[in-house]
């Protein structure tokens, strides 16, 4: 089994540690800084193999030079952001298939938040890696992709086996919860699930992982086949994606 950490830096990013006991690999995902990670690695005792970039924003690949320079990992990231991702040594698309040891995962294409975003899923180990494309009752903002790509790129996760772990880049669940109630007031299961997160947040513990059976219950922009949403945004009858995109409007303005 591989054994994952969170690593919780600046103000509310997640780098994510996937460590197979087995080969002694070590991929640190979307590392935002570099030192925090290498206090890790030097107390774990862990060698850094890789480094898994979902897009080129600056907070997901800060510490990729240092982390490059000291480890001599292998920075893996989207081809199509080869020339805004510092160190990069492999370019993957769309189904490739990147090993840690005997693991592997799949590269998912999600274009919406940024044109090139990926992510990573291990399906053995029931894991993804999703960078900012899904967040806990939440999805990216549209910062370089449109509504529908967006759209198209969350189908895909939809997917993904319910009991898949969603391990994102970002701690935004209690203001994505607030949100998601102003939509569906009346899912309980969203409420419940709510109750969860603010006593986890009271404690200062992650709300990361979530699964995609809990998104598919909880996460507005996984409910645009949902009646009370519709209902409630004054949008029913209408095409799934221009359900998924008056969402998306809301969410930017709340």
């Amino acid at each position: 089994m591989l054994t994952i950490l969170i690593l919780p830096v600046l103000n509310d990013n997640y780098i994510h540690l996937i460590h197979d006991p087995v080969s002694g690999e070590t991929a640190a995902v979307d590392p935002a800084v570099s030192q925090p990670v290498l206090e890790v690695l030097h107390q774990k005792g862990w060698r850094l193999t890789m480094i898994l970039n979902t897009h080129h924003h600056g907070d997901h690949v800060g510490g990729n030079l240092e982390l490059k320079q000291t480890t001599g990992c292998t920075v893996i990231a989207p081809l199509s952001d080869q020339h805004r991702i510092p160190g990069l040594d492999r370019g993957v698309v769309d189904g490739d298939v990147i090993t840690l040891g005997k693991h592997s995962a799949k590269v998912i294409s999600t274009p919406g938040h940024t044109s090139g975003h990926v992510v990573y899923h291990f399906a053995d180990n029931n894991m993804l890696f999703c960078g900012d494309t899904l967040f806990v009752m939440g999805c990216g903002r549209l910062f370089e992709g449109t509504a529908e790509q967006m759209w198209h790129s969350l189908q895909k996760l939809k997917a993904l086996p319910g009991s898949t772990q969603i391990y994102c880049a970002h701690e935004y669940t209690q203001a994505n919860g607030r949100f998601a109630l102003t939509v569906e007031p009346d899912n309980q299961q969203l409420r419940q699930k709510m109750a969860v997160v603010n006593q986890l947040r009271a404690n200062h513990v992650p709300t990361v992982p979530s699964t995609i059976e809990q998104e598919l219950a909880t996460n507005p922009f996984f409910r645009e086949d949902s009646l009370a949403l519709q209902e409630t945004i004054k949008m029913v009858g209408k095409e799934p994606v221009e359900v998924f995109a008056a969402v998306r409007r809301l969410k930017d303005n709340f």
